[in-house]
């Protein structure tokens, strides 16, 4: 009896990878071995820094803060417990986007919790 092979299918799988990984430099495009290992690599990779994009962020915002903040005479960690403690309910990003675009705002919000 003659060998049954599913060529549709494998010929498929190969096809989807390789075009996955169009526009990748050398072997990585079309060596199907290759391709397929630095697919694989570059969804880990992907993976990963999903959660990485998330720290990177937010310490950007703190640093942000942090700089508006001094120059009002303040800490970051004083303004952000001054806030706590008056209860303005304001996160990390609003912030650094006012302290970034609307200095002004941000000033008010300042002169809120120093009072």
């Amino acid at each position: 009896m003659s060998r049954s092979v599913n060529n549709v299918a494998s010929r498929r799988r190969r096809k989807k990878i390789l075009k996955l990984t169009k526009g990748y430099f050398g072997a990585r495009k079309n060596v199907w071995t290759v391709a397929k290992n630095t697919w694989e690599k570059g969804q880990t990779y992907a993976y990963r820094d999903r959660r990485t994009k998330k720290r990177n962020f937010r310490k950007l915002w703190i640093l942000r803060i942090n700089a508006a903040t001094r120059t009002y005479g303040m800490s970051y960690s004083k303004f952000m417990g001054e806030l706590n403690k008056n209860e303005i309910q304001i996160n990390r990003k609003v912030l650094a986007d006012l302290a970034m675009n609307h200095p002004e705002a941000f000033k008010a919000i300042v002169d809120k919790v120093n009072k």
